[in-house]
C-alpha cells in the first residue's frame, strides 16, 4: 500500500505526463514527422495553459469547502488535537543547522500550537514517520518534537507517532497509540485539501474525531489572470493526489 502511494505521486505530477508525452513525439519523430512534431507544440501549449492557476482551483476548491474550522467557543469540549504530518521539510538542513525547516503548510503546526496556549487542558498527538522511499533515518516527529519544545510546549502534553508514512498509516497507528482514548472526542489538524481523505481513514477505524482544516490555499473565486506555472503545477499535483487517493479509498472499501 506504502509503496503504491508513492507510485501515485508520480502519476499526479502533470509534468510527468507531459514528459511521458514528448518521449513519444521524439521516438516517433524519424518515422512519423508531421505528427510529432504536431504532438511536442501540443504538448507546449498544455503546458502553457497548466499554468492558469483557476483551473487546478476548480479541484481543490471543493475538497476545502467540505468542513469548516469548529467555533472557537467549542475547542474546550475536545481532549486535545491529532496533527498530521506533512508540514515539515527535508531534516538534512535541521541535522546541519538545528533548526526545524517548515514546509508550505506550516499551520498544521502552529494553529494548534496557539490553541494549546489557549487551552492549558488539551492534549497533542503528532502523527509523522519517514513518507520517502529513501529513507534518512530522521522521521518527521523528531522534528516535530524539537519544533514543540522550541515553542515552550509543555511536552507532557504531547504524544509522537513516529511510524506512519502516508495517511492511512497515521489513522492506524494513531488508534493503536491512543487505544480507547480514541473514542472522545478529538480535533483532526491536517490541510483542508486533504481533510477528506483524512477523515475517512479516521473514521475506518472508528476515531472520534471533528475536522480542523487549516492550510487552505484557495478563496471563493479564482481570477482567470491568476498565472503561475510552478505554483499551479503543485495545486494541479495536490488536487489529483487528493481526487485520486479518494477514488482508490472507495475501490479499497
Amino acid at each position: 500500500m506504502f509503496i503504491l502511494s508513492k507510485l501515485l505521486s508520480a502519476i499526479t505530477q502533470p509534468m510527468f505526463w507531459l514528459a511521458l508525452w514528448w518521449v513519444i513525439a521524439l521516438v516517433a519523430l524519424n518515422r512519423w514527422r508531421k505528427p510529432a512534431v504536431n504532438m511536442l507544440w501540443l504538448g507546449m501549449l498544455a503546458l502553457g495553459l497548466l499554468g492558469f492557476r483557476a483551473i487546478p482551483d476548480l479541484l481543490l476548491r471543493p475538497l476545502e469547502n467540505r468542513y469548516s474550522v469548529p467555533a472557537a467557543e467549542s475547542i474546550d469540549q475536545y481532549v486535545g488535537f491529532i496533527v498530521l504530518g506533512g508540514a515539515l521539510g527535508h531534516p538534512e538542513s535541521f541535522v546541519a543547522r538545528g533548526q526545524v525547516p517548515l514546509g508550505d503548510a506550516v499551520e498544521r503546526m502552529t494553529v494548534p500550537v496557539g490553541l494549546m496556549r489557549q487551552h492549558p487542558k488539551m492534549q497533542l498527538v503528532f502523527s509523522g514517520g519517514e513518507g520517502r522511499l529513501l529513507t534518512t533515518g530522521i522521521a518527521e516527529s523528531e522534528l516535530a518534537r524539537a519544533f514543540y519544545q522550541q515553542q515552550g510546549l509543555p511536552m507532557e502534553r504531547i504524544r509522537l507517532e513516529s511510524r506512519a508514512r502516508n495517511t492511512h498509516e497515521n489513522a492506524k497507528k494513531v488508534a493503536k497509540l491512543l487505544g480507547d482514548e480514541c473514542r472522545q472526542p478529538w480535533l483532526l489538524v491536517t490541510s483542508a485539501w486533504h481533510m477528506p481523505r483524512s477523515m475517512a481513514e479516521f473514521d475506518a477505524v472508528d476515531c472520534n474525531v471533528t475536522p480542523f482544516p487549516v492550510d487552505f490555499t484557495t478563496g471563493d473565486s479564482t481570477a482567470l489572470t491568476e498565472y503561475s506555472l510552478a505554483g499551479s503545477l503543485e495545486r494541479w499535483q495536490m488536487a489529483l493526489h487528493e481526487w485520486l487517493g479518494m477514488l482508490a479509498q472507495a475501490i479499497r472499501r
